[in-house]
């Protein structure tokens, strides 16, 4: 038996998350049954709605169409869910600076020591988390809180959506005695069968082996999710990113495939807005960039890469270089029907300085003396990139776009939600 509460760990995971992001962003489609991932030929996510259908993940879009009619098909909007993931994260990081991003919709927390400093207890801290993410972004998330991370990401999915299920030390043993073995997080297909196997179906039979067992079983990292089991963290909440990102790509197919070069182009541009804008996120800028064109005709892809004089995430400013490496690639009379960007060989930006010799005004593979000017320009460009990037933050979408990226938009709606629920207007700049 441990102690009620040793430590605090949260588990958040969002319900449905990119379905609900596309419910936030556009009130019309809450309650309705939304699918997403009809430009990639399979169905990637599903609103609860959908799912009460009998729609799930895997199944091929027309088999969905056929069987229900009165799903609503939405292509992947990963810009959207990216935005809205780091919205989720700022809220968590109000309440405590160790957080582990596990995943675009998945976080652990350790809360552990805070309650004076937020005048509640652990589950009053957790379930004020989650009630901020819905007021704020009005998508909900279910949340474990428990000793152990183990114990935590179980409890978030053992009530869904907007679950809130609480772990404490003199619950455990209560808890997995209804946990089926292979519902643990790290215990696998294969795993789960080697247990059951010797008649352990429960998580809290596997809780109950001998360390001796466990070892003969299983690996170290076994035996570490039985200690975890038993109320005992053995895996901390690592608030460090895993590994420094090296490279950022971005993929967007469109129907039907065009050959118009301006439309192809600000598909390109689309790609490019998102994947700098990730990469401002993290403080990254590439040394290198790639552009890539994907042919209706026989999907197959063609591409020109470029080598930076200067690291930039600045859409403004590499877009000469952008349009010399389309026109490279780029046929007329050719259909086309998907563009990609890559960012490459991503360097840190927290704390870079010009260099001497590179224009921040310009890229290119040019060298020319620094002037006070390209100082002045590239330090106003910074500064329109950071407002840009606190309105994609208020609205959950950018609202400020590249003039380039006009066609794609002139043959939709592109009106978005903001915090306060009016409506604001897209702009090209």
């Amino acid at each position: 038996m441990v102690r009620s509460w040793p430590q605090c760990i949260l588990h958040i995971d969002g319900d449905a998350f990119f379905a609900a992001c596309e419910q936030a962003a556009n009130p019309a489609l809450r309650g309705k049954p939304v699918v997403i991932g009809s430009d990639r030929g399979i169905i990637a996510a599903a609103s609860y709605e959908a799912k009460a259908l009998g729609v799930s993940r895997g199944i091929k879009p027309w088999e969905a169409k056929k069987k229900f009619p009165q799903l609503i098909f939405l292509p992947s909007n990963y810009e959207l869910y990216s935005s809205m993931s780091a919205r989720m994260m700022e809220i968590i990081y109000r309440y405590t600076p160790t957080v582990e991003e596990y995943s675009i919709d998945e976080v652990f927390a350790d809360i552990t020591g805070l309650r004076r400093l937020h005048h509640g207890s652990y589950p009053d801290i957790a379930a004020r988390i989650q009630v901020d993410i819905y007021e704020e972004l009005n998508i909900t998330v279910s949340v474990g809180v428990s000793t152990t991370k183990t114990l935590a990401k179980t409890a978030s999915h053992w009530h869904k959506p907007a679950g809130f299920t609480m772990i404490s030390g003199k619950d455990i043993k209560r808890f997995l005695h209804d946990v089926p073995v292979e519902h643990v997080w790290n215990i696998g297909p294969n795993t789960a069968q080697l247990l059951q196997k010797f008649g352990i179906t429960t998580a809290l039979q596997f809780a109950r082996l001998p360390r001796s067992r466990v070892e003969q079983l299983l690996t170290r990292p076994g035996v570490e999710l039985w200690r975890e089991l038993q109320g005992e963290s053995q895996w901390a909440v690592n608030p460090i990113p895993r590994e420094k990102q090296q490279s950022i790509s971005k993929i967007r197919t469109f129907r039907p495939a065009s050959s118009d070069r301006a439309y192809v182009y600000a598909q390109l541009m689309r790609n490019v807005e998102q994947a700098c804008f990730k990469a401002r996120r993290i403080n990254r800028a590439p040394k290198k960039i790639a552009v890539i064109l994907r042919r209706q005709e026989d999907f197959k892809s063609v591409g020109a890469e470029a080598k930076l004089t200067r690291p930039s995430a600045f859409p403004l400013e590499l877009s000469p270089v952008l349009e010399a490496l389309f026109d490279q690639v780029y046929t007329p009379d050719v259909l086309y029907r998907a563009t990609q960007i890559a960012l490459i060989d991503l360097v840190d930006t927290s704390a870079r300085q010009l260099s001497l010799f590179s224009s921040p005004g310009r890229i290119d593979v040019s060298i020319h003396r620094y002037t006070a000017s390209d100082a002045k320009q590239s330090q106003r460009t910074k500064q329109l990139y950071q407002s840009l990037d606190r309105l994609r933050g208020k609205y959950g979408a950018p609202v400020v776009h590249h003039t380039s990226s006009l066609p794609v938009y002139q043959q939709k709606q592109v009106t978005t939600l903001s915090d306060t629920q009016s409506t604001a207007t897209h702009l090209f700049m």
